[in-house]
This record gives C-alpha cells, sequence and structure tokens, in this order.
C-alpha cells in the first residue's frame, strides 16, 4: 500500500471510530431508553458445554464455516465456506485429506429409537459434496457423496461407494463397497466403473491442494491484499474482457493521425518526384 492508500485508510480508520464512540455517547445520554442492538459475531469454531473442537494444524476451515462443539478434523482436510458441523449432543470425526464442501451440514444423532448412539464418522479422501446433509452417519474412506444428497440415521457408506447427488438415503442403509446409489429414497443404480473409483481419489486430491491455496489467501492481511490489488492493476493484459472481469476501465488514448507528408509511403513519393 502506497502512502496515500495509508493516509486514506488511516483517515477511513478514525472517521468511523469517532462515529461509534458518538454512538456510544448518545446511548448513555438517552439512559435505559436506547435502542438494544445484539450484534453477531461469528465464531469459525466455537465450543458448547465442555466440548471443543480439535482441528489439525494442516486442515483448512473457511472463515464463513462453523464447527461447532465435539468435531475432530484430521491432517489435510478441508472445510469449506458455509459449512455446519454441529457436535453437540455427540462427536463428528472427519478423517485426514477429506473435504466438505460449500454449504453443507454434517449433525450427530444422539441415539435413534433403538437407543443406539449414532455419532456421524466420516473416514479419509471422502468427497462430500455441495449442500449435502450427513445427519448421524458413517462413510468409509474413499467414498463420495454427490451434491444436495441427505445421508440419514444409522446410514453406511462403504469404501469406494458413491451416493449420486440429490439422493435421500433412508435410516439404516447401507451401501456396499463398488456401488451407485441415488433417488428419493435411494436404490441401488449400477457398479462403480474404474474411471469413476479414480474420479474418487483425483477429486479428494485436487481439493487437498486447493484447499492449500486458499488458505494461504486467508492468511494475508489487509496490506499485503491492497498492494496485490495495485501489482495486478499496473501489470493486468490489457484486454478489455479480462479488464472488465477485474474492474479496471482504462482511458482510450485518441487516434493519432500523421500528417500526409511523414508517412512513408508519401516521402517514397516525393523522392521520386
Amino acid at each position: 500500500m502506497g502512502t496515500l492508500g495509508r493516509a486514506i485508510y488511516r483517515v477511513g480508520f478514525w472517521i468511523r471510530e469517532t462515529g461509534q464512540a458518538m454512538d456510544r455517547l448518545g446511548c448513555r445520554l438517552q439512559g435505559n431508553y436506547y435502542f438494544h442492538e445484539q450484534l453477531s459475531r461469528h465464531r469459525t469454531l466455537m465450543n458448547v458445554f465442555d466440548k471443543k473442537p480439535i482441528v489439525d494444524k494442516d486442515a483448512f476451515v473457511a472463515p464463513s464455516a462453523s464447527v461447532i462443539g465435539d468435531v475432530q478434523i484430521g491432517h489435510g482436510s478441508s472445510i469449506w465456506y458455509g459449512c455446519v458441523l454441529r457436535g453437540d449432543v455427540n462427536n463428528i470425526s472427519i478423517g485426514s485429506g477429506t473435504n466438505i464442501q460449500d454449504n453443507s451440514l454434517v449433525h450427530v444423532a444422539k441415539t435413534n429409537l433403538a437407543g443406539k448412539v449414532l455419532p456421524t464418522i466420516i473416514g479419509d479422501n471422502v468427497t462430500v459434496g455441495h449442500s449435502a446433509i450427513l445427519h448421524g452417519c458413517t462413510v468409509d474412506d474413499e467414498a463420495f457423496v454427490g451434491m444436495g444428497a441427505t445421508l440419514l440415521d444409522g446410514v453406511v457408506v462403504e469404501k469406494h461407494a458413491m451416493v449420486a447427488a440429490g439422493a435421500l438415503v433412508r435410516q439404516n442403509t447401507r451401501i456396499p463397497s463398488g456401488q451407485v446409489w441415488g433417488g428419493n429414497p435411494a436404490k441401488f443404480l449400477r457398479n462403480l466403473t474404474e474411471e469413476e473409483k479414480d474420479f474418487i481419489a483425483v477429486s479428494a486430491s485436487n481439493y487437498s491442494n486447493l484447499a492449500q491455496v486458499h488458505a494461504a489467501e486467508n492468511d494475508k492481511d489487509f496490506e499485503t491484499i491492497e498492494y496485490e490489488k495495485v501489482l495486478r492493476k499496473k501489470y493486468a493484459h490489457k484486454d478489455e474482457e479480462y479488464d472488465s472481469m477485474i474492474g479496471i476501465v482504462r482511458e482510450i488514448p485518441p487516434e493519432l493521425v500523421l500528417p500526409e507528408n511523414i508517412l512513408p509511403q508519401n516521402k517514397d513519393v516525393q523522392k521520386s518526384s
């Protein structure tokens, strides 16, 4: 950030601080009649009762995610934007290299109708697609849960099994290894192909690598972010479509019109004449 940018930032900071001080003074003058506003504080990691999340130092938890209570997240796993993992009445365990994609919900059940304790257990290198719901279920290593799928209490997805996007898997259903299940209610569709088995492994690896990029970006401080904005504007390729994508408006210089007597072809004509 340049000198001018720093000055503008500091002025803005003091204006905001002054505004907050004036608001507090006005509330005191109003006494018991001032307007009460509950301030919402988002906490990415939050204790509940005596339970607290345990997250491996190499795992990525997006700033807008909520990991609450008795939740363990293993090495290289990633919890993406808008996810909620709520381990209050039971525990959630997530292995290594697993990705829980954006807006997914993972919860637990204290007991089922038979009185069985139902934590949520997700193994290693599992992919859980966007907006999936996992409730009191078990997903074994290298399994795949598609976008918008719902797994209810007691469901077991075995290793190398796949739940199709949008599927609803009823309580206490077991999905055998190597099978694809889908529909509402979910049922057996077909066996996995070798290409799909490879895709499950590649998907987990790709998300593990992508999470490192997002983690590095989220760790940048304000000054680094502003400095990189300046660099992008300065060195961006001057292409109209690219410029519009990153919000740059460039002034188009007026067309340069050269006098006819200095154009190369006219010079040759004058010499020959």
